[in-house]
């Protein structure tokens, strides 16, 4: 079953790869058993995704070596993937895409959460897009089904694949690709050092504010996200209090027209996001 699964996943033109599988004791086939940290999700092969292939009889080779195998399928290539790992990931991209997620092919994985698959957008993996989000892309690879979890259930379809996946909506790109860099930094000048980086942080805070209090209908939930996730990076990398983006994001939505509930979730989805991925202390005080 795994391997004729692995086949027709390479007919298809995705690589594929064995994986380590969970064994009954809820540890790893690989050495380290209980002790590993990754049970059934790491590559059995020595280059591990550099060796994932479209190969029929490398592919019969592997799973006659290893008929266990979970089967691994590289991203970025085919297709990416939103991997959702709790309810808060589901709800956070919901509300991202204003309501409801976009048509495609969907995994529910063993462990209870969900793979969603989108055509590739040649970005590379993204770790915490949301709580709960990361996002696989190139250089990147999934578990896929029917493989095993280590809490015991499988990888199963819930929508297969059809002719066309779904191309990435708009926001979610938006989430993926990140603020822009600086003007200079996009022409290739040399940057410059802020000499008063409260003030560039105060600046900062204040044009996306108004950015977010200006944003036209349609646009509004969208422009606050992202206004969150960049100030968030800030608010990581000590050039602004937390305390102070909530409450003038807030203040600036309630301008626009977004409601209470709707605010809070999108603010601190966003800010949460941008935390983890501040910008570096001494890089932040280097702009145009």
């Amino acid at each position: 079953m795994l391997l004729t699964a692995a086949l027709a996943y390479a007919r298809h033109g995705i690589p594929v790869l064995p994986v380590h599988t969970p064994d009954p004791s809820c540890g790893c086939s690989c050495d380290k058993g209980v002790r590993c940290d990754r049970p059934g999700k790491h590559p059995r092969l020595r280059h591990g995704l550099t060796e994932a292939t479209t190969d029929p009889r490398l592919i019969d080779v592997w799973w006659s070596r290893w008929p266990e195998a979970n089967v691994g399928l590289r991203t970025g290539i085919t297709m990416d993937v939103a991997d959702i790992d709790s309810a808060e990931g589901w709800h956070g991209l919901t509300h991202l895409l204003g309501g409801e997620l976009p048509p495609g092919p969907r995994v529910r994985t063993g462990g209870g959460g969900w793979h969603l698959w989108f055509r590739p957008m040649g970005f590379g993996n993204r770790v915490g897009l949301l709580p709960g989000l990361d996002w696989r892309g190139a250089g990147g690879y999934v578990v896929a089904p029917p493989s095993r979890h280590v809490r015991g259930g499988e990888y199963r379809w819930v929508r297969r694949p059809g002719d066309a996946l779904p191309v990435g909506p708009a926001p979610l790109r938006a989430l993926i690709e990140g603020p822009p860099p600086p003007p200079a930094a996009r022409r290739g000048s040399p940057p410059r050092v802020i000499a008063h980086p409260d003030r560039y942080g105060r600046a900062a805070l204040t044009a996306e504010s108004d950015r977010v209090a200006s944003a036209p209908v349609g646009t509004r939930n969208d422009t606050l996200n992202r206004a969150a996730f960049a100030l968030g990076r800030l608010v990581g990398a000590g050039l602004l209090d937390p305390g102070d983006v909530i409450r003038e994001l807030d203040a600036a939505a309630r301008r626009c027209g977004l409601g209470r509930a709707e605010t809070r979730r999108t603010i601190r989805s966003g800010l949460t996001a941008g935390r983890r991925s501040p910008i570096d202390p001494e890089a932040g005080r280097r702009v145009a």
